[in-house]
């Protein structure tokens, strides 16, 4: 294998594709990018078995190939070299069969490699029905909802993603127990299966930082056992979690008493600024009073003092009502909502609050409240 590439091409799509290694493999030849190199590109592979990321280089991006072949590289060392090498084109040549020299005019690395043959084979073959969507508008639903997945591995399936899809609607839910994010697309087309899994939100996080704010197409096929995404020259494929999600659709008022409308931003700081004398920064307790036409929120630490900060908004019904929750749920939630106006719901101090755009139908953000008594 011997060919020469733009550092910045190499360099974004090794990056792309490291995504995919984990620091706690078991296999040491999945700590390695296998790179193939052919008449038509490069492409380069990584993969701890849950997760694997495939780039291709197409050859018109490529200065030079002059022979084809395979190989291993080292993950931890080709990135670091490729970031410390000074030149705008870098030359790669297999020599010895296993070593590879990795070179420029003024610098020089010369690395063991491992066997390609050893590399696990890997499923990445198409379905023939896919679900296709704007990487702008996946990103939006990935922002959306990922925050509310859980990190406690006692209930595995709470750390991923549920996604459903039913015809020409997909609907993506994340919950740690304690707050729930739904988000809604219509999709252009319908679906012919329906699809109920669960992705590993550390998994979809990893895709998120790949993907481009742009309109780009994104294909979507769904599998048994995992999902794969086609976006550009990459192929991103998940492993998915076992099991059945909760049903979430019942976590949900179908009514609400207390609807509330306020100015995001109002809301928003009123929450920001009330959280600063909270004791405890993991529970980070506010108090919310709706009376008359004001929403009071306070905080109170014994050691501290009490912060408070008033906003006035429109109700529908004049009754008080007084909820505590967590500032910090509430902040996060509010921080996906791309609208100036939202609507806050409620029925009791002891049921869930929801939090709905007025423009944006599609998003739904829940968080429950905290007994201070």
């Amino acid at each position: 294998m011997k060919f020469s590439i733009k550092k910045n091409i190499i360099l974004e799509q090794l990056t792309n594709v490291s995504k995919a290694i984990s620091t706690r493999n078991i296999i040491p030849i999945l700590n390695g990018i296998k790179f193939e190199l052919s008449k038509d590109g490069l492409s380069l592979t990584a993969s701890d078995s849950d997760l694997t990321i495939k780039s291709f280089i197409p050859k018109d991006k490529i200065e030079k190939i002059e022979i084809e072949g395979e190989i291993i590289i080292q993950s931890k060392y080709i990135l670091e070299i490729i970031k410390k090498m000074p030149s705008d084109v870098i030359n790669f040549e297999v020599i010895d069969g296993l070593k590879i020299l990795i070179y420029t005019e003024t610098s020089q690395y010369n690395l063991n490699c491992l066997n390609s043959l050893d590399y696990p084979q890997i499923d990445l073959k198409d379905n023939e029905h896919f679900i296709e969507l704007k990487s702008g508008d996946l990103k939006k639903m990935i922002r959306q909802t990922i925050f509310a997945v859980s990190t406690q591995e006692s209930r595995p399936l709470l750390t991923g993603i549920n996604i459903k899809v039913n015809g020409n609607l997909l609907e993506c839910t994340a919950t740690d127990s304690y707050r729930l994010a739904k988000k809604t697309i219509n999709l252009t087309d319908v679906y012919e299966d329906v699809v109920d899994i669960v992705i590993p939100g550390k998994n979809i996080n990893e895709l998120d930082k790949i993907m481009s704010e742009e309109n780009k197409n994104v294909e979507i096929h769904i599998f048994d056992n995992k999902i794969m995404f086609k976006y550009e020259n990459i192929i991103f494929q998940s492993n998915l979690l076992n099991g059945t999600y909760p049903n979430t659709a019942n976590f949900i008022p179908a009514e609400f008493e207390h609807i509330i409308s306020v100015k995001l931003n109002d809301y928003f700081n009123a929450i920001d600024g009330a959280s600063l004398l909270t004791q405890s920064k993991e529970k980070n307790i506010v108090k919310m009073d709706a009376n008359n036409n004001e929403l009071i929120i306070t905080s109170y630490a014994s050691e501290i003092g009490k912060a408070e900060n008033r906003i006035t908004v429109d109700r529908n019904i004049m009754d008080d009502i007084s909820i505590s929750f967590s500032a910090k749920y509430m902040m996060d939630a509010l921080r996906t909502i791309d609208d100036e106006d939202i609507i806050i719901c409620m029925n009791s101090d002891s049921k869930p609050i929801v939090i709905k755009s007025v423009s944006d139908e599609s998003l739904i953000q829940l968080v429950l409240p905290i007994k201070t008594y």
